[in-house]
């Protein structure tokens, strides 16, 4: 018993010293538990840092990559513009253009421009000969070329008369864009015979007189003063060296007029206009033309112009009262015309080009090809104006060959259809129609110099069947400035 008793209190005795030591494992053990979920609290938390870091350089190398890709795209478009830019540059400096400073004087800008020509021809005239010092000797002229039977002849001519000067006024007056123009040359006169007669000679000075040929001043709209007629697209005129190049089928005519300009949209523009008038007609029996000034009314003209990247195009229209008073008789007709012209470019330089130009009228001849055929037929013994009807038409081809070296193909017609009531006999030494077709080549060494030789064969009809010819070959240097 007493045996047990020892037992057992030796069995409690070892109990109470097992429990603290038991208690304090367990507290480690929870320590240990603590610090373990803290470490893995605190690698979540990086963890979470590492992938937001890594989301955001994600997003960051997604944007450099598009900036890299419009950076390339905007350096591409850059090089297209610049390679573009170029050849444009390379386009206007290799025209002949006035220089741009000019001077001041006051509150206006002058330039001075134009050019220095030299022309020489070699023609060969079928129907005989043509009188010296006259204009169809200097340039084609189909209504001057001689017609009949006769010996041919061939002449050689120099001249210079081609060389023009011109003034440009431009003033800013209250608000108002304010210009003016002033153009001459030597080669028109108001008596041909006499004034480059009596100007000089070709034995010796060989002076020859200034001739107006625009003179105008424009406000805002407005335009006062000599300059091509509102009827005529200039832009169809062939580069040649010839003073004209297609006469008998251009529309070509410089006189005094008032016009207003109306751009529409920005490739399109209305000009209208009230021009001088001068009824220019022939009598029965003598196909001379007379310039009689019994005018009442200006002619109307119109002319819608486009102007955009294929090129430019043209609609011209004209309206005028034809009057001849021969004495106590007079009598009035109505004449208008219809043109279509253009320029269509052929390359991106637009060196190369087709020019074109159409037109058809009553009343209209001496608008169209210097007045080869009269506005009207004068009866002088009733006073009765008889009709004129014109059709004509040109053509030329401009292809750039090589740098500064260029052709120019051209064609050129017009057909003139009289009144039936009027006899043939009356009208037999009228001109019915004359044609041409010419080729050149130009080449400019250096910019604003060219120089071109040109080859052409023209004729010329009347309405009895007559007919004279012209072979020509000239050459032609000039200097633009």
């Amino acid at each position: 018993m007493n045996h047990t008793r020892q037992a057992l209190r030796a069995l409690l005795l070892t109990g109470a010293l097992a429990l603290p030591s038991l208690a304090q494992a367990r507290a480690a053990h929870e320590a240990e538990l603590e610090a373990r979920l803290e470490k893995l609290e605190g690698e979540m938390i990086a963890l979470k840092a590492d992938l937001q870091a890594a989301r955001q350089q994600q997003a960051e190398t997604a944007q450099a990559a598009s900036l890299a890709q419009a950076q390339a795209t905007g350096i591409a478009a850059a090089a297209a513009k610049a390679e573009a830019v170029e050849k444009r540059v390379a386009s206007l400096e290799a025209r002949p253009t006035p220089p741009a400073e000019g001077f001041r004087d006051g509150n206006t800008t002058v330039r001075l421009g134009g050019y220095l020509k030299l022309v020489a021809t070699n023609s060969r005239f079928s129907g005989g000969e043509m009188a010296n010092n006259t204009q169809g000797r200097d340039f084609w002229l189909p209504q001057s070329i001689p017609v009949g039977k006769g010996p041919a002849s061939r002449d050689q001519d120099f001249s210079a008369r081609q060389t023009r000067l011109w003034l440009n006024f431009a003033s800013d007056i209250a608000g108002h864009a304010v210009k003016g123009y002033v153009e001459t040359d030597f080669e028109t006169t108001p008596n041909t015979s006499a004034s480059v007669t009596g100007g000089g000679n070709q034995r010796t000075t060989n002076g020859y007189t200034l001739a107006l040929r625009r003179a105008w001043m424009q406000v805002d709209k407005w335009t006062f003063g000599q300059d091509w007629t509102t009827f005529q697209y200039t832009g169809a005129l062939p580069e040649s060296t010839d003073y004209v190049g297609t006469t008998e089928g251009t529309v070509f005519v410089r006189q005094p007029l008032v016009r207003y300009s109306q751009a529409l949209s920005k490739e399109l523009t209305l000009h209208v206009a009230a021009e001088n008038p001068e009824t220019a007609s022939a009598s029965l029996g003598a196909p001379a033309l007379t310039e009689n000034g019994d005018d009442h009314l200006p002619d109307a003209t119109a002319r819608l112009a486009y102007a955009g990247k294929i090129g430019e195009l043209s609609l011209a229209g004209l309206a005028r009262q034809l009057r001849v008073q021969n004495g106590a008789l007079s009598d009035t007709r109505f004449g208008w015309g219809l043109s279509a012209a253009g320029k269509l470019y052929l390359s991106t330089d637009r060196v190369s080009d087709l020019r074109f130009m159409a037109t058809y009228g009553n009343g209209a001849g001496r608008y169209i090809g210097v007045n080869f055929a009269p506005d009207a037929v004068l009866d002088p013994a009733s006073g009765q104006l008889h009709g004129v009807s014109t059709f004509a038409a040109m053509a030329a081809l401009r292809l750039g060959i090589a740098s500064g070296l260029r052709a120019n193909l051209m064609g050129s017609y017009q057909h003139v259809r009289y009144a039936d009531d009027i006899a043939a006999a009356s009208i037999a030494t009228y001109n019915r129609e004359a044609w041409s077709v010419a080729g050149n080549l130009f080449w400019s060494p250096v910019r604003n110099i060219d120089l071109g030789i040109e080859l052409r064969h023209g004729q010329r009809k009347l309405v009895n069947g007559g007919s004279g010819k012209l072979d020509r070959v000239e050459f032609a240097a000039k200097y633009g400035f």
